[in-house]
Protein backbone atom coordinates (compact mmCIF):
# COMPACT_ATOMS: atom_id res chain seq x y z
CA UNK A 1 0.00 0.00 0.00
CA UNK A 2 1.43 3.47 -1.04
CA UNK A 3 0.69 6.76 1.09
CA UNK A 4 0.83 10.28 -0.71
CA UNK A 5 2.84 12.75 1.71
CA UNK A 6 -0.39 14.26 2.69
CA UNK A 7 -1.75 10.94 4.00
CA UNK A 8 1.00 10.73 5.99
CA UNK A 9 -0.24 13.70 7.68
CA UNK A 10 -2.64 12.60 10.33
CA UNK A 11 -0.48 9.75 11.60
CA UNK A 12 2.79 11.81 12.31
CA UNK A 13 0.54 14.29 14.35
CA UNK A 14 -0.93 11.38 16.36
CA UNK A 15 2.75 9.97 16.99
CA UNK A 16 3.67 13.66 18.16
CA UNK A 17 0.92 13.40 20.40
CA UNK A 18 1.63 10.19 21.57
CA UNK A 19 4.95 10.97 21.85
CA UNK A 20 4.63 14.10 23.71
CA UNK A 21 1.54 12.70 26.35
CA UNK A 22 4.57 10.19 27.05
CA UNK A 23 7.29 13.03 27.65
CA UNK A 24 4.84 14.97 29.84
CA UNK A 25 4.31 11.57 31.80
CA UNK A 26 7.90 11.20 32.10
CA UNK A 27 8.81 15.55 33.27
CA UNK A 28 5.94 15.05 35.81
CA UNK A 29 7.63 12.09 37.07
CA UNK A 30 10.91 14.35 37.48
CA UNK A 31 13.55 12.27 35.05
CA UNK A 32 15.95 14.09 33.22
CA UNK A 33 15.52 15.85 29.82
CA UNK A 34 18.07 13.12 28.62
CA UNK A 35 15.37 10.48 29.35
CA UNK A 36 12.66 12.41 28.44
CA UNK A 37 13.56 13.09 24.79
CA UNK A 38 14.52 9.28 24.80
CA UNK A 39 10.99 8.44 26.12
CA UNK A 40 9.11 10.76 23.82
CA UNK A 41 11.12 9.52 20.53
CA UNK A 42 10.93 5.45 21.74
CA UNK A 43 7.15 6.43 21.97
CA UNK A 44 6.96 8.66 18.57
CA UNK A 45 9.12 6.43 17.23
CA UNK A 46 6.90 3.16 17.58
CA UNK A 47 4.14 4.95 17.06
CA UNK A 48 4.70 5.90 13.58
CA UNK A 49 6.44 2.41 13.16
CA UNK A 50 3.45 0.57 13.97
CA UNK A 51 1.14 3.17 11.88
CA UNK A 52 2.82 2.71 8.69
CA UNK A 53 4.50 -0.25 8.76
CA UNK A 54 7.97 1.27 8.09
CA UNK A 55 10.49 0.71 10.64
CA UNK A 56 12.61 3.50 8.45
CA UNK A 57 10.29 6.14 8.59
CA UNK A 58 9.69 5.03 12.64
CA UNK A 59 13.55 5.56 13.36
CA UNK A 60 13.73 8.97 11.64
CA UNK A 61 10.48 10.33 13.39
CA UNK A 62 12.13 8.81 16.56
CA UNK A 63 14.93 10.54 16.36
CA UNK A 64 13.42 14.25 15.52
CA UNK A 65 11.33 14.22 18.46
CA UNK A 66 13.82 13.25 20.64
CA UNK A 67 16.05 15.71 19.69
CA UNK A 68 13.26 18.48 19.67
CA UNK A 69 12.08 17.24 23.11
CA UNK A 70 15.40 17.54 24.81
CA UNK A 71 16.21 20.65 23.34
CA UNK A 72 13.06 21.94 24.31
CA UNK A 73 13.47 20.71 28.19
CA UNK A 74 17.05 21.83 28.61
CA UNK A 75 15.90 25.51 26.87
CA UNK A 76 12.84 25.75 29.92
CA UNK A 77 15.45 24.81 32.74
CA UNK A 78 17.60 27.63 31.58
CA UNK A 79 14.49 29.80 31.67
CA UNK A 80 13.98 28.42 34.95
CA UNK A 81 17.47 28.74 36.52
CA UNK A 82 18.01 32.22 35.55
CA UNK A 83 14.71 33.32 37.31
CA UNK A 84 16.38 31.83 40.02
CA UNK A 85 19.58 33.53 39.21
CA UNK A 86 17.97 37.06 38.25
CA UNK A 87 15.91 36.89 41.87
CA UNK A 88 19.16 35.76 43.81
CA UNK A 89 21.50 38.68 41.92
CA UNK A 90 18.31 41.29 42.47
CA UNK A 91 18.38 40.62 46.51
CA UNK A 92 22.54 40.93 46.33
CA UNK A 93 22.15 43.85 44.95
CA UNK A 94 19.79 45.16 47.83
CA UNK A 95 21.97 44.03 50.91
CA UNK A 96 25.16 44.99 52.25
CA UNK A 97 28.05 42.96 53.01
CA UNK A 98 28.01 40.28 55.80
CA UNK A 99 23.59 40.84 55.16
CA UNK A 100 21.44 37.22 54.70
CA UNK A 101 18.44 37.16 53.91
CA UNK A 102 16.37 34.39 52.27
CA UNK A 103 15.37 33.90 48.91
CA UNK A 104 12.86 31.74 47.04
CA UNK A 105 11.12 30.89 43.42
CA UNK A 106 7.62 29.70 42.62
CA UNK A 107 6.94 28.81 39.30
CA UNK A 108 3.45 28.13 37.80
CA UNK A 109 4.51 24.20 36.94
CA UNK A 110 6.25 23.43 40.50
CA UNK A 111 9.52 22.40 38.64
CA UNK A 112 12.70 23.77 39.51
CA UNK A 113 11.25 26.19 42.60
CA UNK A 114 14.47 27.01 45.13
CA UNK A 115 14.67 28.30 48.18
CA UNK A 116 17.59 29.02 50.68
CA UNK A 117 19.32 31.66 52.34
CA UNK A 118 21.67 34.56 50.43
CA UNK A 119 24.87 35.97 52.59
CA UNK A 120 26.86 38.70 50.61
CA UNK A 121 30.60 38.15 51.96
CA UNK A 122 32.36 41.56 49.51
CA UNK A 123 31.32 43.91 47.56
CA UNK A 124 33.95 45.70 45.17
CA UNK A 125 34.04 48.45 42.06
CA UNK A 126 35.67 48.89 38.93
CA UNK A 127 35.19 51.15 35.82
CA UNK A 128 32.93 49.13 34.73
CA UNK A 129 30.84 47.35 37.32
CA UNK A 130 29.98 47.48 41.20
CA UNK A 131 30.17 43.89 42.08
CA UNK A 132 29.23 41.93 45.03
CA UNK A 133 30.90 37.93 46.05
CA UNK A 134 28.29 35.87 47.62
CA UNK A 135 27.11 32.36 49.17
CA UNK A 136 23.82 30.97 48.80
CA UNK A 137 22.32 27.77 49.82
CA UNK A 138 19.65 25.99 48.42
CA UNK A 139 17.80 24.03 50.54
CA UNK A 140 16.69 19.90 49.32
CA UNK A 141 13.16 20.39 50.71
CA UNK A 142 10.27 22.10 51.80
CA UNK A 143 10.96 20.97 55.67
CA UNK A 144 12.70 23.50 58.15
CA UNK A 145 14.70 20.43 58.73
CA UNK A 146 16.17 20.14 55.00
CA UNK A 147 19.54 20.13 54.42
CA UNK A 148 21.03 22.93 52.50
CA UNK A 149 24.03 23.42 49.96
CA UNK A 150 26.05 26.21 49.53
CA UNK A 151 27.67 27.78 46.69
CA UNK A 152 29.62 31.08 46.12
CA UNK A 153 28.83 33.43 43.23
CA UNK A 154 28.94 37.12 41.89
CA UNK A 155 26.87 39.30 40.72
CA UNK A 156 27.64 42.51 39.30
CA UNK A 157 25.55 46.52 38.17
CA UNK A 158 26.98 47.82 34.65
CA UNK A 159 28.44 51.69 35.97
CA UNK A 160 26.51 52.66 32.31
CA UNK A 161 23.17 50.96 33.33
CA UNK A 162 22.37 51.15 37.06
CA UNK A 163 18.71 49.91 36.46
CA UNK A 164 19.16 45.78 37.76
CA UNK A 165 22.12 43.41 38.75
CA UNK A 166 22.81 40.46 37.21
CA UNK A 167 24.28 36.68 37.79
CA UNK A 168 28.01 37.18 36.61
CA UNK A 169 29.19 33.54 37.46
CA UNK A 170 29.96 30.67 35.19
CA UNK A 171 29.90 27.70 37.39
CA UNK A 172 30.04 24.85 34.62
CA UNK A 173 31.67 21.93 37.10
CA UNK A 174 28.69 22.69 39.80
CA UNK A 175 26.19 20.03 39.23
CA UNK A 176 23.36 21.64 40.95
CA UNK A 177 23.56 24.41 37.62
CA UNK A 178 25.44 22.44 34.73
CA UNK A 179 25.50 23.94 31.98
CA UNK A 180 22.22 25.38 31.96
CA UNK A 181 23.31 29.27 33.12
Amino acid sequence: MTMTPLAWRPMLRAALVIALCASAGTLISGCSSASLGAAGGAAAGTATGIVTANPAIGIGVGIAVQAVTTESINRYYRVMHGDQQNVIAALVGTMKVGDTRPWNVKHTLPIENGHGQIRVTRAFSSALADCKEFAFSVADGDEATSPEHWYTAAACQMQQDKRWWKWASAEPAVDRWGNLQ
